[in-house]
């Protein structure tokens, strides 16, 4: 650094000078006896302490680099206060300074600033102010000289003293607890490390995190500390932690002290707020792995305790909260997160041996948030070198295809080679799955994350987008193959299938065609079906409930599940006989052989029997309304219900009416179940009613002859309109003020080809 510039003139007589803080010793820093500590000086400079705190006052943001004007003095420091008084100042040169962790440095190293002031030959830090001519001035004291920053304002002064107090002390701390010898000493230095960063006018996280990361690297390097000394230093450094993340070597600090010692107070009283703050505040776990390994052995030590599932179940509801509305939408999928790492990490050691042929250590097996790229990527089963055959995961998926293939073989012959009553009816589970065995540590890490799967299942503000997270299926293949892992996730699944609501049931259908859902795993014949289809009766009674009563899941129940469903239906599943109704109402099962067995399958119950019979009376009366003609043209006067349409359609015949206006009447969705049985309807008029999303979608799956359709200011949305696309003879459509939007708009364009005559004014797509 250049010490013998020359230059300018400067009026600086009549100066005061006032520093902010005293450079004191490390460990008397936060000291009360401090306050009011002078240090005398010589002439007119006037002295005093600028005391901060967090509790008010002016808040800064930490300064990394900056454009200031910098004057360099070199004297003796007998002569500062002569030189600093006298009319005439050397030069200012303007810098970018940039403040490093050890010094201070220009971008352009010339002049005053050619070589980098280190923070440790600073020797104090003053605030300058002029009476006469005001200069926003920071003094830097050193050995020999002083230098001079000025800013443009007394914000950016204070900015730039309080910035430079903040990189000058944490270097000393840095160096201070490098090498520590008594580990009393630095106990005291890590507290009043924490008590500096909590007093700091600055308003910066890096001011929490750099402490955090010196006392991080601390114990890294120092990994033979007492259980006492481990302790201590958490309590120390718990204020730090209330509003910031531990940093990933504190995260292994913090596993460590878990695993060693669950039952202390420690756990309890200071890692559970951090905790609660990683769960509610934490966007991604992929980038910060080991927050997500803290909050998991965490959990594992809550459930070391006496109480231990009590408790844990007590931490998961102080995350809900005690409404039934969570307030914190980052907790759900931060837990589900945790859960489904610490789950895959019970059954590392037989993926691991599939890949490799090795054991992993009780260690890895409890790591859930190794990086992706780490891991060996696991294989199929079926592929893992020395197995049997036998013992392979067939999930139903391999069933249906070998099926489908075996009916798409050349010739006719094979086509009509549909399976006969016996076959469908022997379609059961794998004939045998792995032989799982856990470890004993592996085995309770298990039981506890699947139980905090039930509890989220329990809340039901969490369990749509509990559903939403656990599809498609997240788990490997080896825990769908061990039995108690599918039994006790089995109350989750009854939970979904429970749920009146369609976003959480349709979770139990796959997402991806060719892959297996739930709704297959939990199937007669899926892998961890164990109750003979009562939670698959149930699913589809809660599917068919919904807007999925559509020939698309009757054609997929067919085509996958018709042997479950006839057999639980010969067992006088409601349900199951129902299904066997529809599937032969809307022509579903086209194969005569195929007909007949269902027939003979609903005969043998006498539930089966009067449905059966009920499907007969309806037929026929369908036909009879057909033969009879009746009116093709009907309008139902204004005001008119679902109740009104019901009976009038019920008193006479009108197999032939092609033309219904229900226009400005008081309609909803419910007069759809009185549509459909209209198959000659060609033209609808709905225009004012409140039709919905629900009555389109079952018009689009029984109304194919549909022409003309008036949905003019109904509250219909893309959801409904969407389910449209199907009506290929559709030439009309009024969407006139309708929740249509453009998108939608040009996806029916194209896949409705005889499409003409469109209204889309007031929407969206206008």
């Amino acid at each position: 650094m250049d010490f013998t510039g020359s230059g300018g003139a400067n009026d600086l007589h009549n100066n005061q000078f006032y520093p902010c803080e005293e450079n004191k010793p490390l460990l008397g820093e936060m000291s009360e006896g401090n306050n009011n500590n002078t240090k005398p000086s010589a002439g007119p400079c006037k002295r005093s302490l600028h005391h901060c705190s967090s509790g008010g006052g002016m808040r800064y943001k930490l300064l990394h680099e900056g454009d200031i004007q910098v004057c360099v003095v070199k004297h003796p420091r007998t002569f500062l206060s002569k030189i600093l008084t006298s009319k005439f100042l050397r030069r200012w040169e303007p810098h970018h300074l940039s403040l490093a962790d050890g010094s201070l440095t220009s971008a352009t190293p010339t002049g005053y600033m050619e070589t980098s002031l280190s923070y440790s030959f600073i020797e104090d830090l003053q605030l300058l102010s002029w009476d006469n001519a005001p200069k926003y001035c920071v003094q830097l004291s050193f050995p020999g000289g002083t230098v001079l920053l000025q800013a443009a304002n007394s914000y950016l002064r204070d900015q730039w003293f309080h910035s430079l107090q903040w990189k000058k002390k944490i270097y000393k701390y840095r160096k201070v607890l490098n090498n520590p010898s008594r580990w009393d000493v630095v106990l005291k230095e890590i507290r009043a490390l924490v008590d500096m960063a909590l007093t700091s006018p600055l308003q910066d996280e890096s001011i929490y995190q750099a402490p955090l990361h010196i006392i991080s690297t601390l114990l890294a390097e120092n990994s033979n500390l007492s259980t006492q000394d481990h302790e201590n230093i958490i309590v120390a450094i718990a204020p730090l932690l209330e509003n910031n993340h531990p940093p990933p070597d504190l995260c292994e600090f913090f596993c460590k002290h878990c695993r060693e010692r669950p039952r202390s107070m420690v756990v309890i009283e200071v890692f559970t707020p951090v905790v609660q703050r990683i769960l509610k505040h934490n966007m991604d776990f992929g980038k910060c792995p080991r927050l997500r390994l803290f909050t998991q052995e965490y959990i594992l030590a809550l459930n070391e305790l006496n109480a231990g599932m009590e408790v844990v179940k007590k931490f998961v509801h102080s995350m809900h909260g005690p409404t039934g509305q969570c307030p914190h939408p980052r907790v759900l999928p931060n837990l589900v997160a945790v859960c489904l790492a610490a789950i895959y990490s019970c059954y590392e050691e037989f993926i691991n041996r599939s890949v490799i042929g090795t054991l992993p250590s009780l260690k890895e097996i409890r790591n859930g948030c190794q990086q992706q790229n780490e891991r060996k990527p696991p294989m199929p089963l079926r592929c893992c070198p020395r197995r049997p055959r036998t013992p392979e995961i067939l999930v139903e998926l391999e069933r249906n295809n070998n099926s489908a293939n075996a009916r798409r073989k050349d010739g006719p012959a094979a086509v009509e080679r549909e399976p006969n009553l016996i076959d469908r009816l022997l379609v059961s589970p794998a004939a045998s799955t792995l032989s799982i065995q856990l470890p004993a540590q592996a085995d309770r890490v298990l039981g506890c994350f699947a139980l905090i799967l039930k509890m989220l299942s329990d809340y039901d503000d969490w369990r749509p987008a509990l559903a939403s997270l656990l599809q498609p299926i997240p788990f490997p293949k080896e825990a769908l193959a061990h039995a108690k892992f599918t039994k006790e996730l089995k109350y989750v699944i009854q939970r979904f299938a429970e749920d009146p609501r369609q976003e959480v049931h349709s979770c139990l259908l796959s997402v991806r065609s060719g892959k297996d859902g739930w709704f297959q795993l939990y199937s007669p014949g899926g892998v961890a079906c164990d109750d003979d289809g009562e939670l698959f009766a149930s699913m589809v009674h809660i599917l068919m409930g919904s807007c999925y009563k559509t020939k698309k899941f009757l054609l997929s129940l067919a085509e996958n599940k018709l042997g479950p469903c006839m057999l639980l239906a010969l067992r006088g599943n409601q349900t199951m006989v129902e299904i066997l109704c529809l599937m032969l109402e809307y022509n579903i099962i086209e194969n005569k052989d195929t007909q007949l067995q269902i027939i003979s399958t609903l005969e043998s119950t006498q539930v089966g029997l009067r449905m059966y019979e009920q499907l007969c009376d309806r037929q026929r009366e369908l036909k009879e309304l057909q033969r009879k003609g009746g009116p093709t043209r009907l309008t139902l006067p204004s005001k008119s219900t679902d109740a009104d349409l019901a009976r009038l359609l019920s008193s006479g015949s009108f197999g032939n009416l092609e033309n219904l206006s229900l226009a400005f009447t008081n309609v909803t969705s419910a007069c759809a179940e009185q549509l459909i049985k209209l198959p000659s309807l060609k033209q609808l008029n709905l225009w004012s009613t409140q039709f919905g999303d629900a009555g389109l979608r079952l018009l689009s799956e029984h109304l194919a002859c549909l022409q003309v359709l008036n949905l003019c200011e109904t509250p219909v949305t893309d959801a409904g309109l969407l389910a449209l696309s199907s009506m290929k003879s559709l030439c009309s459509l009024n969407m006139n003020s309708t929740k249509l939007t453009a998108d939608t708009y040009q996806d029916l364009k194209a896949k409705l080809p005889n499409l003409k005559d469109v209204d889309v004014r007031y929407t969206e797509a206008w």
